[in-house]
């Protein structure tokens, strides 16, 4: 086997691996399963039921600035192994008790932290394994797996909240993930030094873009627009999948799991798709279109969810929709991060602009449960805001101008 070939297949290995973990790491899109067995069996009332899910996504975010140092510095298979086992910690901490502060900080600060370590080393070694033609590909794949994992997730977590309970499922998760995690991050590698994932003669080989350090981001004004951009549309889309379960239920019953799991997969196609589509068309105007077609969605899902006669399909077509859309935003920036900054600093670069779906998922989450409680359960208000939200980040995105490359 040629040198090439055996990169090319290492390379791949890497990939697989990284959307392996995420797929484990995804237990964060099925809270809206936990949902009722919480309000059921803990009695939590309104806001609280979305506080562990909204600060878990807040600690994701940030801890993967520190995780993505740490990826930096020291690999991607100790970072992993890291998030693994701080994510099985939090899950077996939970199911000791039905404490409000305790699942703030099994579910909310040690799972987030988890995913984040885990999030942020499975993306990195996998791009420098590829050339640039690839990245959005690349990065599609590998998010993938988080955006996919509820398909299994969420049929699973029916079946052993209907057969152990909502205490018992979390330690068997939290076992479970443990050991996958931990495992699969045993194959995650950084290509050598002096590795060329293009031709030396290629164009993608003579023409590069610089590498930027943390610092030199942050005095670029390309990275706060895109973290504005990235905070609305992360953002509007967790406002949605957050309640999913409880929209659906409205017209499904028992059988809203379903579309848990129907909205994951057009959450992972979104991300290898839109991936594809950004290495052909570029990643604004791919970004362009995914808000705005976002924003069209959310103002169709008013009237949808809104009649109690709504067919459970029609559901589960809107829910895969708004997933695809969303989870393209997990493929575009960090192939933006890269794009714009290089591969140099990628993982504490990519955590710092991480940020904005973090905060994101934090205000719009939390905002979404306040609207909808005043609302006596109605989602219209949510989505109206969803909508103004994404058609304002549409135009933010016409501001986008291309990475400064040197020949």
């Amino acid at each position: 086997m040629s040198a090439n070939n055996s990169s090319k297949n290492h390379g791949w290995r890497v990939a697989f691996s990284g959307l392996g973990i995420n797929l484990a790491l995804g237990i964060l899109y099925t809270w809206s399963m936990f949902k009722a067995a919480i309000e059921k069996d803990f009695g939590w009332k309104g806001d609280q039921l979305n506080d562990p899910y909204a600060l878990c996504c807040l600690v994701f975010a940030f801890a993967m600035i520190l995780a993505g140092r740490c990826q930096d510095k020291f690999g991607p298979r100790v970072t992993a192994s890291i998030g693994g086992l701080l994510v099985g910690a939090g899950m077996v901490l939970i199911s000791t008790n039905n404490s409000y502060s305790t699942w703030l900080l099994g579910f909310g600060v040690l799972v987030g932290v988890g995913i984040g370590f885990g999030y942020s080393s499975a993306t990195p070694p996998a791009l420098k394994w590829f050339p640039p033609s690839k990245t959005g590909l690349i990065a599609g794949i590998v998010v993938a797996g988080f955006g996919l994992a509820p398909v299994y997730l969420a049929p699973t977590s029916q079946f052993l909240l209907g057969h152990f309970g909502l205490q018992k499922s979390m330690l068997i998760f939290g076992v479970a993930f443990t050991i996958i995690v931990c495992g699969l991050a045993q194959l995650l590698k950084n290509p050598p030094v002096g590795f060329v994932a293009a031709p030396q003669n290629s164009a993608a080989a003579k023409t590069t873009i610089v590498s930027s350090t943390p610092g030199e981001m942050l005095r670029s004004p390309m990275f706060y627009l895109l973290w504005l951009i990235y905070f609305i549309g992360a953002g509007a889309g967790l406002m949605v999948i957050s309640s999913v379960s409880g929209m659906a239920k409205k017209s499904m019953g028992e059988s809203a799991f379903i579309a848990v799991a129907v909205m994951a997969i057009g959450n992972a196609s979104g991300r290898i798709l839109s991936g594809i589509l950004s290495d052909k068309i570029g990643r604004r105007w791919t970004l362009f279109l995914v808000l705005l077609i976002q924003a069209a969605l959310m103002f169709i899902a008013i009237p949808i969810t809104a009649n109690k006669g709504t067919t459970p399909a029609l559901i589960v077509l809107l829910a895969t929709f708004i997933g695809f859309n969303y989870g393209a935003n997990l493929a575009l920036f960090p192939s933006l991060t890269k794009d714009f900054w290089g591969l140099k600093s990628f993982g504490m670069n990519y955590g710092i602009l991480f940020t904005a779906w973090g905060v994101g998922g934090f205000v719009l989450s939390r905002l979404q449960q306040m609207l909808t409680v005043a609302s006596h359960g109605s989602f219209e208000n949510s989505f109206i805001v969803a909508g103004a939200f994404l058609l304002g980040g549409t135009a933010l995105t016409l501001f986008i101008k291309p990475p400064i490359a040197k020949t």
